[in-house]
Formats: C-alpha cells, sequence, structure tokens
C-alpha cells in the first residue's frame, strides 16, 4: 500500500494537471449530484431534472456521431497524407447540399404538398420548419441523397487532390495545409454562388415523441434514430474494411510507415486514392446526417463545424480512426452537457478547453494516434 501510495504522489507531483483535471472533474460530479438531488449549498447545486440531463446526454451523442464520422476522413488524411486539411469542413458542406438537392427533387415529385411549401418558402412566407421533407413521410428520397452525398463528396475529393495536392505530393505539410485553405474557399464560394448565403430550411419539424424511451426520460425523434443508425452503420463498415481487407491492410501499412509500405510493394497512389474517397464520402454523409438533425443548411455551416471535427480528432489521437469517433463522442457530449454549468453561447469553448487539457497532458490523444506536435 506505501508503495501504491507514494507512486500515485510521485504521478501527481511530476504533472500537476493531473490533480487539477481530477479534482475538477470531482467537483463537477458533486455539484451534478447535487442538482439532481435538488439541493443547495451555496454555489454548489441547485436544480435539475432527470429528463434534462438525459436529453443533453442523448444530443451529445447523436452530434457527436455525426463529428466523430467526418473525423474519420480528416484523420485517415493525416495520418496516410501527413498533412491538416482545411478544406475537410466544405467536403461536409458540399455533401449535404448535393445530397439533400437530389433528396428534396426525388420527395417533390412524390409528394404536393412539398412542392407547394417550396414555391411558399422561395416567396419568402413560410419557415424552415415549414418545408416537408421527412423520414417517416419520404424516407427512399432521404436514403438516396445519402448515398447521393457520399458519391458526389467523394469524386470531389478525388477531384481536388487530382487539381491541388497530387502535384504537391513532395512538399511539406505547411505547404499542403494552405494548398488546402485556398481549395476550401473555391468549394465553398462555389457553393455559396450555386445556392445562395441564406439559411434554408430542408426538412419537416420533427416531434420529439416519435419515439420515447422510458430511462432517463430520453424521447428519440425519427431523425435522430436514422443518424444513429446509419452513422453506427458506416462506422462498423469502415471497421470491416480496415481489419479485414487488402484495401485495409494497405491503409494501415501507409500511415504505419509509408517508405516501409512502399518497398514492399503497396500501390501507394491507389492507397492515396482510396483514402480519398472514403475519407470525402464520409465526409459528404456527415454533413448529410447534420442538417436531417438540425433541419436548416447554409453554405458555410460545414466550415464553422471543422473546428469541432478538428477538436474530435486531436483529442482521440490524429491519425486513429477509432480515436476519432471516440474523440467525437466526447465533444458532442461536452457540447450539450455543458450547457448545465455555462450559457449555451460558450459550449463550444468548453469543447475546445477539453482538447487543450488533452494536449497538455496528453499529446498523443486517448488512442495514442501520431503526435499532435
Amino acid at each position: 500500500m506505501g508503495l501504491t501510495d507514494s507512486s500515485v504522489v510521485d504521478s501527481a507531483r511530476a504533472r500537476p494537471g493531473l490533480l487539477f483535471v481530477a479534482l475538477l472533474a470531482a467537483l463537477l460530479l458533486v455539484d451534478l449530484a447535487a442538482k439532481l438531488s435538488g439541493v443547495g449549498l451555496g454555489p454548489i447545486g441547485g436544480s435539475l431534472s432527470v429528463d434534462r440531463l438525459g436529453s443533453n446526454l442523448w444530443n451529445g451523442v447523436v452530434i457527436g456521431l455525426v463529428i466523430g464520422l467526418a473525423g474519420i476522413g480528416l484523420s485517415m488524411t493525416y495520418s496516410i497524407l501527413s498533412f491538416a486539411n482545411f478544406s475537410h469542413g466544405d467536403l461536409v458542406s458540399a455533401g449535404a447540399f448535393t445530397g439533400w438537392g437530389v433528396a428534396f427533387l426525388i420527395a417533390g415529385f412524390g409528394d404536393a404538398s412539398i412542392r407547394a411549401l417550396v414555391t411558399v418558402r422561395d416567396a419568402g412566407s413560410a419557415s424552415p420548419g415549414d418545408i416537408g421533407a421527412h423520414i417517416l413521410t419520404t424516407p427512399g428520397a432521404i436514403l438516396v441523397g445519402l448515398v447521393v452525398a457520399f458519391a458526389v463528396t467523394a469524386l470531389l475529393a478525388v477531384a481536388l487532390d487530382r487539381a491541388f495536392y497530387k502535384p504537391m505530393r513532395d512538399r511539406d505539410g505547411i505547404a499542403l495545409l494552405i494548398a488546402s485553405i485556398g481549395a476550401a474557399l473555391v468549394v465553398r464560394y462555389l457553393l455559396q454562388f450555386g445556392y445562395g448565403s441564406d439559411r434554408r430550411g430542408v426538412t419537416a419539424s420533427v416531434d420529439a415523441s416519435n419515439l420515447a424511451f422510458g430511462p432517463l426520460g430520453v424521447s428519440v425523434n425519427a431523425h435522430e434514430l436514422t443518424i444513429l443508425v446509419a452513422a453506427v452503420g458506416l462506422m462498423l463498415a469502415m471497421h470491416a474494411m480496415l481489419q479485414h481487407t487488402k484495401l485495409g491492410t494497405a491503409m494501415r501499412a501507409m500511415a504505419d510507415n509509408k517508405d516501409l509500405a512502399l518497398i514492399t510493394g503497396i500501390p501507394a497512389e491507389r492507397v492515396v486514392t482510396a483514402t480519398w474517397i472514403i475519407g470525402g464520402g464520409l465526409a459528404g454523409a456527415s454533413g448529410y446526417l447534420y442538417v436531417l438533425l438540425r433541419g436548416t443548411i447554409q453554405f458555410d455551416f460545414g466550415w464553422l463545424l471543422l473546428l469541432l471535427i478538428f477538436a474530435a480528432v486531436i483529442l482521440g489521437g490524429i491519425g486513429s480512426v477509432y480515436g476519432a469517433i471516440v474523440g467525437g463522442l466526447v465533444i458532442g457530449v461536452v457540447f450539450t452537457t455543458s450547457t448545465i454549468w455555462i450559457p449555451s453561447d460558450f459550449n463550444q469553448a468548453a469543447a475546445f478547453a477539453v482538447m487543450i487539457l488533452m494536449l497538455l497532458l496528453r499529446p498523443e490523444g486517448l488512442f495514442g494516434g501520431v503526435s499532435t506536435a
């Protein structure tokens, strides 16, 4: 026991930040317990219902799945091509616009009320929540839109690679990073030129009582359940590809040691192309699902989401696909549950604070990815 106590003390002295984080976490847990029990002890405690906590946790998981799905592509790009791709956020936007454009077109053919609502909205007299696309009324259109979002964004990612990144493959990471910012601007303002800069509604208002679950008082609507199934399905497919296919083995070899992979005869250019196809496709799918969750779309929402995606990738361990998924879930839960203690305007700051703490205490991330230095 004495040796154990001594090692704990030595660890705390060596890394005082760990002690601070442990104390802060303990304080938040005590405060949360006091809020749930309705006990007020000065600045600690207050009032918090179990239903609200459950709702915050569920919303965090749903948002985290979307962020983690987008983070997979970003992490793959970094681990195989060794640069931070700042155009990834605009790939998210591109997938959302193309996917929902097709979904809404198909839904409009089958539902006269949607066509009428589009006409009313374009005239400026309908709110975003009035638009009638819904997974329960137009499931085929929404599922086709998801496939289109994946496919079109995969093609766009490959096109950007051929136009911007492939000619610079032998440059350092800084040059590629700057090129990715330029590519992001190109994609973003093409979206603005084609679709305009206004925020638009694309889905109908969703009743939270579509599906209700008693534990924790959580109510799950059909769109959230769709996001859960689609995101988890894509993640499992990604896992199967990485672990049980030749392409996955080649990708893991390229990420571990690119020079050794080339010596062993792995076709590097094919692996790079596959990386862009999969990473870009997952980015587009995540953008499409995020719009399904929030119900509205605008040309730069992917760029605004990019910082949270980077935070998730860094938290999980940049270069680690599984770290990106777990990091996304952590960021999503922190993003929603932090509103218990701070105003909602500052919930992004809470997510970034968690990322900064991870950089200070464990730079390699939760899953020990490539060093963030």
